[in-house]
């Protein structure tokens, strides 16, 4: 990936009533990760390729391996992070586990800074990227987003999910901040790489009279998050499911609230390395099964996010 590589990009106004997604967060613990570190005990629980409906659509070598390595930035709650047992949890964790279960493999996840996560598919570091990535057509042609320049030769997605982006700040501090162009004069605070900084930057060029918005990039949102904690910033941005995460759990829910509405609705996508076709149907088909089976909607209930589940898994379904 390259660093220009964001989660969200294309701004769209959207509504996505996910509200649900900090119904069952409050007795989970947000916990921080370094990066490019294996995460132990991050395999799935999954059935033996013996018994595995989906076995046979692997490739060999994933078949015989038994376990698909997964990139995945390990520190965006719910959807995926470390719980005070160190163990992996959230969204993408327990559909991959579903997803094992149809392949007959473990899904390995491994930490890595969002913005290396596409370049580790390419060094083959990883057969999988798995993080809150966002399908755009420019990740799925290798263009930077930033330059418009071709950087390499870009991914396919197998879509599973859809959310938008939202702002908070401090509690009972909102300045009357409730959309973007509110911020200008403002200083907020973001995960690098993210549709949050690249939307800062967007309307910052929208500013009159001198007023930019001041924007700090952190490699992690958790980071970023301290930083609004400490009072260094006046806003931050997530994805809307990590934003109510971090509101409903931060300080017991004494630190964040979220302003405005969310913007940016577009589908996260499962990464696979253009190459790897035969992983990228074979992921596409566990997902059908999940979902057709009713283990993908325990998942999303689980974890409060009905309002962004899919009905049927898309490739490259991203504008």
């Amino acid at each position: 990936m390259t660093a220009r590589s964001t989660r969200r990009t294309t701004v769209t106004r959207s509504r996505i009533a996910a509200v649900g997604a900090i119904a069952v967060a409050g007795a989970l613990v947000l916990t921080g990760c370094g990066d490019q570190t294996k995460d132990k005990g991050s395999g799935s629980d999954s059935a033996s390729t013996s018994s595995a409906p989906l076995a046979d659509k692997l490739p060999k070598a994933i078949r015989d391996a038994g376990v698909i390595k997964v990139g995945s930035d390990i520190a965006y709650a719910p959807v995926e992070f470390n719980d005070s047992s160190g163990k992996t949890v959230g969204i993408d964790p327990d559909l991959a586990d579903a997803l094992g279960k149809q392949l007959g493999v473990k899904f390995e996840f491994q930490n890595g800074t969002f913005d290396t996560l596409i370049t580790g598919l390419r060094s083959k570091r990883y057969d999988l990227a798995m993080s809150a990535m966002t399908d755009t057509k420019d990740r799925q042609n290798g263009i930077d987003s930033d330059t418009g320049k071709k950087v390499g030769e870009g991914v396919d997605f197998v879509d599973y999910f859809t959310a938008g982006v939202s702002i908070y700040t401090p509690k009972g501090k909102t300045q009357n901040i409730k959309t973007w162009a509110d911020l200008c004069g403002k200083k907020i605070a973001v995960q690098r790489a993210t549709v949050s900084e690249d939307l800062a930057k967007s309307e910052s060029k929208k500013c009159t009279g001198g007023k930019k918005i001041a924007i700090e990039a952190y490699d992690n949102d958790q980071q970023a998050q301290t930083r609004l904690r400490a009072g260094g910033a006046d806003a931050g941005s997530s994805d809307f499911p990590v934003a109510a995460y971090a509101t409903k759990t931060s300080g017991g829910g004494k630190d964040f609230e979220i302003v405005g509405e969310q913007v940016e609705a577009a589908p996260y996508g499962i990464a696979v390395a253009k190459s790897n076709t035969q992983l990228r149907d074979a992921i596409k088909a566990a997902l059908d099964a999940v979902i057709k089976n009713g283990e993908y909607d325990k998942v999303i209930a689980k974890w409060g996010v009905q309002a962004g589940a899919v009905k049927t898994a898309v490739v490259n379904g991203g504008k």
